[in-house]
């Protein structure tokens, strides 16, 4: 009898297939930048802050340590609740830092104590550009590619905010995942230059959320500049 037809001859054993390589990164540079943020609320004037010195600060922080109790050391862990709470944090920032910068024209424009002095207006006005870049950094980071825990293991053939290393073939960056210091490189020069520099927006909320960022920047930059120059002659 033929062994290939016999009914008797085991069937092969499967193949485990190959588990996909994760590219984690480090939690402490995006645990930094919201630490950073909530320095930058307690430094801010008591009318250009969202509720009482400590809640900003305190809800920042009960957040992240939610989210390194969760997922410590190295951001991996795909979690309906870590993406949550996620969210929950970029969302305070981003409220708060928004604010702060309605806080700081309707001052501009109305008058404010921080309003009379140059250097209480630059150290206001810079505290809040400041805040807006970290916010919007951590969006970026947060919402780009299903987050960062989603980018460690695969990144979609199209992504929402492409970056050199994934606009250029020559560069060979088949493995290349971005990091918060890639966002934060993106907030701080979508804050300076006022539109995209070397990373392209390709998803229409990737768009709104930096036009957003460069009109929140240019009233920022354009009314504390003029109204400092102003005190100052």
């Amino acid at each position: 009898m033929n062994r290939a037809n016999s009914p008797h001859e085991p069937e092969p054993e499967p193949q485990p297939q190959p588990q996909p390589a994760v590219h984690a990164e480090t939690r402490w540079p995006m645990a930094a930048a919201v630490i950073a943020s909530a320095v930058l609320t307690l430094l801010l004037p008591d009318d250009l802050r969202l509720g009482p010195r400590w809640a900003l600060p305190l809800a920042e922080g009960l957040l992240l340590v939610a989210l390194i109790s969760g997922d410590p050391v190295r951001i991996s862990r795909r979690s309906a609740a870590l993406r949550a709470v996620s969210i929950a944090l970029v969302t305070v920032l981003a409220c708060g830092a928004i604010w702060s910068t309605v806080r700081l024209i309707d001052d501009l424009i109305h008058g404010g104590s921080e309003t009379n002095s140059a250097s209480a207006l630059l150290l206001a006005g810079g505290s809040v550009w400041a805040s807006t870049v970290l916010a919007f950094s951590l969006l970026y980071f947060e919402l780009d590619s299903g987050g960062p825990a989603t980018r460690a293991r695969h990144m979609p053939p199209t992504p929402a905010l492409a970056f050199p290393q994934q606009l250029s073939p020559e560069l060979n960056a088949l493995h290349w995942r971005p990091r918060y210091i890639d966002y934060l490189y993106l907030g701080f020069t979508n804050s300076t230059a006022l539109s995209p520099t070397d990373v392209m927006p390709l998803a229409p909320w990737a768009k709104s959320v930096m036009t957003l960022q460069s009109i929140v920047s240019l009233v920022i930059l354009g009314l504390v500049i003029a109204r400092a120059v102003n005190v100052l002659a």
